[in-house]
């Protein structure tokens, strides 16, 4: 029977669909985590602790291991293990993406510079420095802008500017959300970003940041594999709610696309021109494109499948879910890939609307009574202290809807949000500093 390393960091919410695929499949399943296990020395070949901030010594414990249970194929679950996952199956002789392209798709500005160099269409940007003089870099931006991270994901940190003053602020706003996502662990995220977030780590993501060109139009996501350099697309999610800013928190998912035809084959080219200009040429990818006036710009493609628990919105063939299709992909060389099922289906993230510690979630009987919606999970715990974006990365849940037409999906999934209160007490007795907000001028973005 085949044995596949799952990479599951502890922070992910894709745990139990990715061992309930591999069990599906009938395959010998080895965790490898990133912290150890109590349960390890009862069990030792189904959970293996790993060095997940360092591939090269990960590479050496999982072929050690290998050599006693032998590896077949390499899987990672969230965008914190994509390069381990690399190191190992390079070191064993399986299928991956080499470590440098992970590499590279795991840092905003490696990535930019390889778009840039191969002619993808992306935006505009430059690298920039916190400890730059910052009245000097806001009089010499064009607006609007936006300015990121180069490592976190979830839309952590990533803010439009119209303003030099507000890009001031802004710039300061970003320099306490690293320093805190330097001294804290990963947290779990959303769709388009499996919010197993990188972390920020090295010098060089801790105090730089990209300052990028702001590009209008609707957003889409693209869920895509691929074999051996040819990208197949798997999906095309639609994103009805505009992301125009100042934060970049998305909500609905919906597929199929209602875009025609042609733009659609445009985006899968332009997503598959990201991708080989990263080096990138096995396993699942998740792109997010604008669609600008003169067609697709990519914003960044990620060596990994569609975060949080969004995957639930995709069957495949007679009823596979996306990690079994991954597991299968990984294992079997010329495993060809089943089509998404045609039923319109969508997800909706629900979003936090403010700081706070979650108290309690009424009307999910009322929410998950709506035609067309097959489920509500309610992913954050009562009594967490929950922060928005920019600062916070995490979503409070998921609805997940199916029905005939894509319209009729997001119809039901926004009516099935509104039947949700959501109750959160404020922060009292605590800063603002405390939520990890700053300055004061934000609060009225913020709302």
């Amino acid at each position: 029977m085949p044995r596949i390393l799952l990479l599951l960091p502890t922070t992910t919410y894709r745990t139990e669909a990715f061992i309930g695929a591999a069990q599906r499949l009938g395959v010998d399943v080895t965790i490898g985590s990133e912290k150890p296990n109590t349960l390890t020395k009862l069990n030792p070949t189904a959970l293996l602790t790993l060095r997940f901030d360092d591939p090269a010594q990960a590479a050496r414990q999982a072929a050690e291991f290998s050599a006693k249970h032998p590896i077949d194929a390499v899987v990672a679950a969230d965008s914190q293990a994509v390069a381990v996952g690399a190191a190992i199956s390079e070191l064993l002789g399986l299928r991956h993406n080499s470590v440098a392209s992970s590499a590279q798709a795991e840092n905003k500005h490696r990535m930019r510079r390889a778009f840039e160099q191969a002619g993808v269409p992306s935006p505009e940007y430059r690298l920039c420095l916190l400890d730059d003089e910052r009245r000097a870099l806001a009089d010499r931006t064009e607006y609007p802008c936006v300015i990121k991270p180069l490592a976190l994901s979830g839309s952590q940190g990533v803010i439009r500017v119209d303003t030099a003053e507000e890009f001031i602020q802004a710039v300061g706003r970003l320099e306490i959300i690293l320093k805190r996502a330097d001294d804290a662990p990963p947290a779990s995220g959303n769709c388009g970003n499996d919010g197993a977030q990188s972390q920020v780590g090295s010098p060089e993501s801790s105090r730089q940041f990209l300052v990028e060109k702001f590009i209008s139009g609707p957003e889409v996501a693209l869920e895509g594999m691929l074999t051996r350099g040819e990208l197949r697309m798997l999906a095309l999610f639609d994103k009805p709610d505009p992301l125009n800013g100042p934060f970049f928190e998305e909500t609905i998912y919906v597929t199929p696309s209602l875009l025609a035809a042609e733009v659609q084959e445009e985006i899968t080219r332009c997503a598959a021109q990201a991708a080989r200009a990263l080096g990138l040429t096995e396993g699942p990818i998740h792109a997010e494109l604008r669609l600008a006036e003169d067609g697709p710009v990519v914003i960044e493609v990620n060596a990994r499948s569609i975060g949080g628990l969004c995957s639930r919105a995709l069957r495949f063939g007679t009823g596979m879910s996306l990690e079994e299709l991954i597991i299968r992909h990984a294992l079997e060389k010329d495993f060809e890939l089943p089509n998404r099922q045609s039923q319109a289906t969508g997800v909706m993230m629900i979003p936090t609307a403010r700081a706070g510690r979650l108290i309690e979630v009424r009307g999910l009987d009322e929410a998950k009574a709506v035609s067309g919606i097959e489920d509500v999970a309610i992913s954050a715990h009562m009594g967490q202290w929950l922060v928005p974006l920019p600062e916070g990365s995490q979503y409070l849940g998921f609805i997940f809807g199916q029905a005939d037409s894509p319209q009729a999906v997001e119809a039901a999934l926004r009516e099935s949000h509104s039947r949700l209160e959501i109750v959160i007490q404020p922060t009292v007795g605590r800063t603002r500093e405390d939520d990890c907000t700053s300055p004061a001028e934000w609060s009225k973005k913020d709302g």
